[in-house]
């Protein structure tokens, strides 16, 4: 009888194993989630996350807490994520392309394709060089053109060594065959106080300067989209203008390597809806910015592939770690 009633419970438990989720995935989750994002507050990409944030917490009946970690253009936070944090799904983090670049241009205690578990896509930046308003740059053949006659002296700002406002600048440099003057920020907001300060000539930089071009106290030059955007149509792309620059880093999220398949779903799960709020769609019209929808899945794939497609940019313009 004892045999018996051991064999069920065996039986029970080796069935319970099997029927998928375990316990503690259904519960997620149990208490508040941490999205770290690697730039600082007041900066578009803050801007969409917070409120993405907030949309997704309202699904998973949890809040979902802001963290900004700026530094090293935008890896700082989640390479120590990737080595600090537990893959229970209570930590996740913004994965911005410079996670894919920097690897390639120096040593970093993190492998971008490995140590990561994608969760979802969502985004692109509209990227553009703005000067202040009384700059003597009417145009952005104006600020080449000063380039070209003063090699190295002619500066611009960007959030970081390996950010996409940094390469495209260099790769349009490498196509124009001049020389400028890169100046590191760890974010947004220092970049534009820099600028708007007279510290700088331009900013290369998402859309958080659309205030500013807004407001008539900085004037956009240039922007880096396959066409020209519907908010500043008057202003045109360094593809037309024969730079052949085109870039709008995707970004999506992303936690600890060895995450549960199940909570990993139901993040995804979480922010997709989030992306469908018509807040979040209001959001991204604010920053002028294009909802990019990948699954955990694919969003890897596309990681793989820009990973592999970013290392001949970084060895053409010698940036690559000797």
């Amino acid at each position: 009888m004892q045999t018996s009633l051991r064999r069920r419970s065996l039986l029970a438990a080796v069935a319970a194993l099997g029927a998928g989720t375990p316990a503690w995935a259904q519960e997620y989750p149990s208490r508040p989630i941490t999205l770290i994002v690697p730039f600082p507050a007041g900066g578009p990409t803050d801007r969409h996350l917070r409120t993405l944030a907030d949309i997704a917490g309202k699904h998973l009946g949890q809040p979902i807490v802001v963290d900004n970690k700026p530094g090293a253009g935008g890896t700082l936070g989640p390479g120590t994520m990737a080595r600090t944090a537990r893959p229970d799904g209570y930590t996740v983090t913004q994965f911005p392309m410079s996670m894919l670049r920097m690897a390639h241009m120096q040593k970093t205690a993190w492998n971008p394709l490995t140590d990561f578990t994608y969760i979802i896509g969502l985004s692109g930046y509209t990227f553009g060089v703005a000067v202040r308003a009384d700059s003597p740059y009417r145009s952005f053949s104006d600020y080449i053109a000063a380039a070209r006659k003063n090699p190295g002296r002619i500066d611009y700002g960007s959030t970081g060594i390996g950010s996409s406002p940094h390469l495209l600048m260099e790769e349009l440099a490498e196509n124009a065959k001049v020389t400028l003057n890169h100046v590191p920020f760890k974010g947004d907001a220092d970049l534009q106080q820099a600028l708007l300060g007279g510290h700088l000539a331009a900013e290369s930089g998402a859309s958080g300067w659309e205030a500013y071009v807004d407001s008539g106290q900085m004037r956009l030059l240039v922007t880096f989209g396959e066409k020209r955007t519907p908010r500043w149509h008057g202003v045109p792309t360094a593809q037309e203008l024969g730079y052949g620059v085109v870039s709008v880093s995707p970004y999506g999220l992303a936690g600890p390597k060895g995450m549960d398949p199940a909570v990993v779903q139901k993040l995804h799960d979480a922010f997709k809806k989030a992306m469908d709020d018509p807040r979040h769609v209001e959001v991204l019209r604010q920053l002028n910015q294009d909802a990019w929808y990948r699954s955990g899945a694919d969003y890897a794939r596309w990681a793989r592939e820009a990973y592999a497609k970013d290392k001949v940019l970084i060895e053409r313009l010698g940036l690559a770690a000797k």
